[in-house]
């Protein structure tokens, strides 16, 4: 698989965990369903809401190391660019 198909897929990976995430994340947040009036707990129960929540913000969690693992070399020459003699903060 070359370098531009693994970044797209681990992008996806990365929206799609970071979306299940933060539903599950608002889901589990107290007080915010009856605030809403969503029923979400009729579908899923609290612990398998707790799951996805935890799952999804781990796998989340370890597609930001690998984008930042593959994206390494480009983040250093960029803060060093930014960050060199010479330049200034702004």
């Amino acid at each position: 698989m070359n370098r531009t198909k693994l970044n797209y897929w681990i992008d996806v990976g990365l929206a799609l965990s970071f979306f299940i995430c933060f539903l599950t994340g608002l889901i589990k947040w107290p007080g915010l369903i009856k605030i809403i009036g969503v029923s979400a707990y009729k579908a899923l129960s609290r612990p398998n809401i707790s799951m996805l929540h935890d799952w999804s913000g781990l796998i989340m969690g370890l597609l930001v190391l690998v984008h930042l693992i593959l994206h390494w070399k480009w983040i250093v020459c960029v803060t060093k660019s930014m960050f060199g003699k010479n330049k200034s903060f702004i």
